[in-house]
């Protein structure tokens, strides 16, 4: 009796379980699309004006090391890899100089 009683209350809530996994793989699935993607800090806007803060004139127009390593052409600022912060010793700065040469460029 025990055994029938079990079978019969398995069968009745294997069907629940799997309406309630497909329920969260739903809510999973609309979450992750409503998220916004993150966008590219701009180079000009954002970027270059820390560099000409903290790296003038050396790595500008006129600078000495400005043939080997501008600093205002987006392409050259991924060469220096950590050592760009050498001069840039601000968190946020350093943060948003990061997640530029983090994400890829755009299409």
């Amino acid at each position: 009796m025990r055994a029938l009683l079990s079978l019969m209350l398995l069968t009745v809530s294997l069907p629940g379980c799997q309406l309630a996994k497909s329920q969260a793989h739903a809510v999973n699935v609309t979450t992750v699309d409503s998220i916004t993607p993150i966008t590219k800090p701009n180079f000009d806007t954002e970027i270059k004006p820390i560099f000409q803060a903290r790296c003038q004139p050396c790595h500008f127009q006129g600078g000495k090391v400005y043939d080997k390593t501008p600093f205002d052409k987006a392409e050259t600022i991924t060469r220096p890899g950590t050592k760009l912060f050498t001069r840039i010793k601000d968190e946020k700065e350093q943060r948003l100089i990061r997640e530029f040469l983090d994400q890829p460029a755009a299409p």
